[in-house]
């Protein structure tokens, strides 16, 4: 079984989706590389095997294909820890006929029992409910995921032309939003701003104009504490 250590920040999306794709290579083509990575990593403890994963060239630049833009450079570095299991991803997936839960940032596999492949849909059902339960009833941000064949393929070998068309209109708009997220908006942002400040002062309403957004701004805050909301999502 292929099991990583997460060792750095921001990958628990990229690192629950190889644990699922590496643990399938007997029953689809990973392609020359990740099956090359698999082998060589095969007899790596956990930990070993999270650096060679975050060390992966290949890896690394797919990766940060999708990663937004962040002008702001931290020089802060340290390794993942329990506490990011708040905003987490991680992998479930059946494996010699148990179903395991693969999270970087515990020790080792958890076990959840028996599991086919058929009968993997009603085996992880009850595991993702339990998991949802450990959280307040008013918690709703969650993210459930699902590793499957390209919808294309079907849709190709039955000649649903019209499902084809709408899954290629999807990667159209994906790649737009992929494109915006990885866009730099600061030097926009910036002089947007200045544009509007340069405005207000003309017309002498400056100080007021700041005075009411903050007050908006507090009572937005005050809101969203009330509802117990924070900044980011929580993955599951």
């Amino acid at each position: 079984m292929f099991f990583a250590a997460q060792t750095i920040q921001n990958a628990c999306g990229t690192q629950a989706l190889l644990s699922v794709l590496l643990n399938k290579d007997d029953e689809l083509d990973i392609g020359p590389q990740l099956k090359e990575f698999k082998e060589f990593t095969n007899m790596f403890p956990a930990e070993i095997r999270g650096e060679a994963l975050s060390n992966s060239e290949l890896i690394r630049t797919v990766h940060n294909s999708f990663a937004r833009s962040s002008p702001f450079i931290d020089e802060t570095q340290r390794t993942a820890n329990e506490d990011d299991d708040v905003y987490h991803f991680i992998a479930y997936t059946c494996v010699n006929n148990t179903l395991y839960e693969l999270d970087g940032l515990q020790p080792a596999p958890i076990s959840h029992g028996p599991c086919t492949t058929t009968s993997f849909p009603d085996a992880v059902i009850p595991v993702l409910q339990k998991r949802i339960a450990r959280y307040p009833a008013h918690e709703i941000r969650f993210n459930l995921l699902a590793m499957c064949r390209d919808l294309r393929i079907r849709a190709r070998e039955i000649g649903d032309h019209e499902q084809l068309q709408r899954e290629e209109q999807k990667r159209t708009e994906w790649l737009w939003e992929n494109a915006l997220r990885r866009h730099n908006f600061v030097g926009f942002t910036g002089e947007l701003l200045k544009g509007v400040v340069r405005q207000k002062l003309k017309e002498g309403t400056y100080d007021q104009w700041v005075e009411e957004s903050k007050k908006k701004t507090r009572t937005r805050m005050e809101e969203r504490k009330k509802q117990g909301v924070a900044g980011d999502e929580m993955d599951v």
